[in-house]
């Protein structure tokens, strides 16, 4: 296990690392990271939709959601590729100028636009799959119904439940550089992300799949549906459009997962445990 200090130079380097990274290097490993957190976010849709369709046992849906969620940052993290949300932690060395702020906005920009791709991706697939019929089309109306309900945030609380989700995500990813074992950084992130999921942040990149797989379910009227069964509201999902999934949602919640890993993550560790160099006695 690394130390505090240990952990915030490794931070250094690996923000380094990302830094100089190619353009090609980015794109690929920010596509795959995009995809993993959606195998992740359909998946948990998957094993909790019953669950999350029933007021009574929402609770313990969510809680089921997070467990299975937390796969997602493992591949990330143990892949070695490249989420905009763990990226943001690379704002402490830029601070501390390690590297550019070119090089760190350069990163964010071609990370965040893989990601999406990534993840948008996965959510065609998950739908020309037939997937969303599980159930008796559950699977489908709840996909639909939770996109519905993000796109129907308003501005603060949206960005709020960003920087509460992205707080524990780099706090994940924090805790996985401390551990030196493959097991030590799979329960290093489990915990920090299932709480989130549990707790119902919100996450930019898994929002990426949510919206996206909802609009694409919302043209099945089958779909359309079977949400109206477990809830969803004619305002809700008049809101489901690209207009709600840009500027409602992925706008404040981006802005709310840049303030939350980066003030009360990067910084604040970087801050408190950066070592500094001791000083030599004056001559006399």
């Amino acid at each position: 296990m690394q130390t505090p200090s240990e952990v915030v130079e490794n931070s250094f380097a690996v923000a380094q690392a990302k830094a100089g990274a190619s353009v090609k290097k980015l794109l690929i490993l920010g596509f795959l990271a995009g995809a993993f957190i959606a195998f992740a976010a359909e998946a948990s849709n998957m094993v909790a939709m019953n669950l999350l369709s029933s007021p009574e046992m929402y609770g313990l849906g969510r809680l089921v959601a997070g467990a299975v969620f937390a796969v997602g940052l493992m591949l990330v993290v143990l892949t070695g590729s490249e989420l905009f949300t763990g990226n943001v932690l690379m704002t402490g060395a830029a601070i501390k100028k390690k590297i550019r702020w070119s090089a760190l906005l350069r990163n964010w920009i071609l990370v965040y636009l893989a990601n999406m791709a990534g993840a948008v991706f996965i959510a065609a697939l998950m739908y020309f799959s037939g997937l969303f019929h599980a159930s008796g089309d559950l699977l489908g109306g709840l996909t639909v119904k939770i996109a519905a309900g993000k796109t129907a945030l308003d501005f603060m609380p949206a960005l709020i439940l960003g920087v509460l989700c992205n707080w524990l995500v780099c706090l994940a990813v924090w805790l996985a550089w401390t551990a030196k074992t493959f097991p030590g950084k799979i329960l290093a992130i489990f915990f920090p992300i299932m709480l989130f999921v549990a707790s119902g942040f919100e996450h930019s990149v898994a929002n990426m799949y949510y919206i996206s797989a909802g609009m694409f379910a919302a043209t099945d009227p089958a779909y359309v549906a079977a949400a109206t069964d477990i809830g969803l509201s004619s305002a809700s999902f008049a809101t489901l459009n690209p207009f709600g999934f840009f500027v409602s949602n992925l706008i404040p919640v981006t802005i709310g997962n840049i303030m939350g890993g980066v003030v009360f993550v990067g910084l604040a560790y970087a801050y408190a445990n950066q070592s500094t160099p001791k000083k030599k006695p004056a001559k006399k």
